[in-house]
Order: structure tokens, then sequence, then C-alpha cells
């Protein structure tokens, strides 16, 4: 199976080093890409962490140049979108990747061009499936996630998609529990 290529905006980084996730995102088989632009958007203690990424190769650096942005100001974007988001966007069609955010008006622009749009529910079921993450501490992140971030509390669409997973993890422990009795 081919690696997923991602590009990843501010708020996945920002939610991953709130919730103390960092390690195991990048524990997933995924290449991870990002802008110069969005590291600036970041406290120093959050670059500073995904600088050590970058060390080890597992956090791929883009710095825009010039003929860069003249292919991003040439292009369509909604005026709500910031030239840091526009990076993203650039950078995930320029090689072909998905990208991962939570931000509305950036996934919607994502899906009008086509690109493949991911968020955190996505990303923790990806923790899940590779068992970077018992579901119950999934759970408990995921719960923490809502609790911390009102993208997550006001979004009716996305406490029904946390919900489903709440329950299908919750289903998932005890059927393990249930299958260890009889071992």
């Amino acid at each position: 199976m081919k690696m997923k290529v991602a590009v990843t905006d501010a708020c996945i980084f920002i939610d991953l080093h709130d919730l103390e996730l960092v390690t195991s995102f990048f524990a997933l088989d995924i290449e991870i890409h990002t802008t110069s632009a969005i590291l600036y958007e970041l406290y120093s203690e959050q670059q500073q962490i995904l600088k050590a990424y970058q060390s080890v190769n597992k956090l791929i650096v883009h710095n825009l140049q010039e003929q860069d942005f003249i292919e991003i100001y040439s292009e369509e974007y909604p005026k709500s979108l910031s030239e840091t988001d526009k990076s993203v966007l650039y950078i995930a069609n320029k090689i072909n990747a998905c990208v991962l955010s939570s931000d509305k008006t950036l996934r919607n622009c994502a899906k009008n061009k086509d690109i493949e749009c991911h968020g955190m529910i996505w990303i923790f079921d990806k923790l899940v499936e590779t068992s970077n993450l018992t579901t119950k501490e999934a759970a408990n992140k995921l719960k923490q996630l809502v609790d911390t971030n009102f993208v997550f509390k006001n979004n009716q669409k996305l406490v029904e998609e946390i919900e489903k997973r709440l329950k299908r993890w919750k289903q998932l422990s005890i059927t393990k529990v249930s299958d260890n009795v009889f071992l």
C-alpha cells in the first residue's frame, strides 16, 4: 500500500500538541508536510517539537519561493482564506497530497479544488486502527478535544461523528475484554 502524503495546517498541530498526541501522530505511516508559514503561526514550544521531527525527516517543511507566490496569487480563493491556508492548499495540490485541517473554510476550499481532506476525527481513526492509541485512550483524548476546542463543541455534525466513534470504541473495548475473559 502506498504511503499517505498529507499537508498539515496549524490547527491540527495545535490540537495534537494540546492533546499530547504529537508523538503518536508522527508514528503513523503518513508522510507529513507543512509550510514554513504554518510553523510561524505556532508558539515556539510547538515549533521546537516540530523542528525535532523535521531534523529526523519525519516532517517536510516547504519554504515557498517567489514563483510559488505568483502561482498562489493567480488562483481563485475565498476572501476568508488566510495566506497561510493558501500555502497549504498550494503545496497539497503541487505534491498530490491530502490536507489535514479542522478549519472549515480551508476544508471546503480543498474539496472544491478536488483535494482530499481530513481532520482530527480521521487522525483519531488512524491512531486507533494502527494501535498507536487504545480505544480507551482515544475516547479520553477525543472527549478532551471536545471539552477544550469550541470548533468541536459547537458543530452538530462533528458531535454526531464523535459520538459514533465513542460508541464504536466502547463496543470494541467491551469485545476485547470479553475475548480476554476466555483466554
